[in-house]
């Protein structure tokens, strides 16, 4: 790579990006209710006060260089009664963006993260066509709280995932295990969103509106084995491009052999997309296995390069082969998520420079790439992981909700500022690793 391709362009935006029922607290909805009814360990609870310390926390994006700032709206406290919508609520929403518009920080706000309010899976389930026109109420109510903002708007965050952990694994609500009810909740999700953006722009103007995909870059886990690579082309299919597809075709078109495969057609799908929205993790190998659901995934760490502490391979080049892979929708292309569970701190400006390093090799061929939004600011509440896995820029101490600067600080800080990438003091296997490895093509895999 020349040096010239190590600078970032200077309207490219650092961002970093946060979940309102992760950071916030303080929230009932449903995802609280199932951590009661399930035997689950973990409890959100107060989560990391955001709420009350948002101030605070803008202050600390703009300490790291941040001008964007990702944060969602919480759907249960907007409308904690089916058709009851409270001032209160969005209110207070407005007066958090306008503070951080106030902060320096370009708002991008979630739509949908996940969670939902308690009312809906009993009234208006994803898999029910009337999930559709609750959907557009709520969008139609978050207008107020958008106007004038500037706001980049994800109407829903990585819908995929919601679909095989709610409806096929049942892992994460509704918690069903009803593949038939999978692709019908898909599909209304995809027309959610485009009630969602026809309700935005009557009431605001053409504000970009996109989902937060996210994507994993599969490969085969036996390179030999023809059912093994089948598999990795059916999964990119389904996984990573079906519901964007739907966004541009006006058709969703799912084939997961063993699992759900159907199409439906989107009505106003067509050209419904404005961005698109990558979130970017890791590589998942892929092994075909004579038994439903016919396959596992794995994660393995072939180059040597640690495991990240969730169990994640570090694998930088699928970063920038998925971001080649988006081009072919013609639309600008957002980071919405990109990080590392690194649990001593002393990995993540590795990691960084090794993603950054593809994107920069994305932006040489052209690629309309236009910021990067790291996941995340602060260490939060993770699920089902609960509060083990720590991927903050910032470190807290859970017992005090005690902000504290990590090494990857001050990296992110003269990157933003600077615009020119540079190696980090090497900390740790990948950074080794990239020190020998090849300039960044940008191009995707073979």
């Amino acid at each position: 790579m020349h040096s010239s391709e190590l600078t970032f362009p200077p309207d490219f935006v650092f961002g970093v990006a946060t979940a309102a029922y992760q950071v916030e607290g303080h929230i009932e909805n449903d995802w609280s209710a199932w951590e009661v009814s399930r035997p689950l360990k973990h409890r959100a609870g107060v989560a990391v006060d955001h709420w009350n310390r948002y101030p605070e926390d803008y202050r600390l994006a703009r300490a790291v260089g941040a001008a964007a700032f990702r944060i969602s709206l919480e759907w249960a406290r907007i409308e904690p009664e089916r058709g009851r919508f409270d001032e209160r609520a969005l209110d207070d929403y407005r007066v958090r963006l306008l503070a951080m518009r106030a902060a320096g920080l370009r708002p991008v706000v979630t739509l949908h993260h996940f969670t939902h309010p308690r009312w809906f899976h009993a009234e208006t389930p994803w898999h029910s066509p009337e999930s559709v026109g609750a959907f557009r109420a709520y969008a139609r109510m978050c207008s107020q709280v958008l106007r004038g903002l500037d706001a980049l708007v994800v109407s829903f965050n990585e819908p995929v995932v919601l679909m095989l952990g709610g409806y096929i694994k049942g892992f994460i609500p509704p918690g069903l295990v009803e593949p038939r009810l999978a692709l019908p909740a898909l599909a209304n999700m995809a027309r959610a969103h485009v009630a969602a953006r026809e309700e935005l722009h009557a009431a605001i103007g053409p504000v970009p509106v996109g989902p937060s995909q996210n994507m994993l870059a599969f490969t085969a886990d036996r390179s030999w084995h023809p059912l093994d690579h089948a598999l990795v082309r059916l999964a990119d299919a389904a996984y990573n491009h079906a519901f964007l597809e739907a966004l541009c075709t006006g058709s969703l078109n799912v084939r997961m052999p063993g699992l759900v495969s159907a199409r439906s057609e989107i009505a106003g799908g067509r050209d419904s997309l404005d961005f698109v929205g990558v979130n970017y993790y890791t590589r998942a190998r892929l092994r075909f296995v004579p038994r439903r659901p016919f396959f596992e995934f794995h994660y393995r760490d072939p180059f040597l390069r640690g495991l990240t502490d969730i169990g994640w391979e570090q694998y930088p080049e699928g970063f920038g082969q998925l971001l080649q892979a988006v081009r072919r929708y013609g639309r600008p292309i957002w980071v919405t998520e990109n990080g590392i569970d690194d649990r001593r701190g002393d990995r993540r400006a590795a990691f960084l420079h090794a993603h950054w390093r593809e994107l920069l090799g994305v932006l040489a061929t052209g690629a309309d790439v236009r910021g990067y939004l790291y996941w995340s600011l602060l260490d939060n509440f993770e699920w089902l992981e609960g509060w083990g896995p720590r991927f903050g820029l910032y470190h807290v101490d859970f017992d005090t909700l005690e902000r504290t600067r990590t090494p990857a600080c001050d990296y992110f800080l003269d990157t933003a500022v600077s615009r020119v990438l540079r190696p980090p003091i090497p900390s740790g296997a990948l950074a080794v690793a990239e020190e020998q490895a090849e300039p960044a093509s940008g191009t995707a895999a073979g």
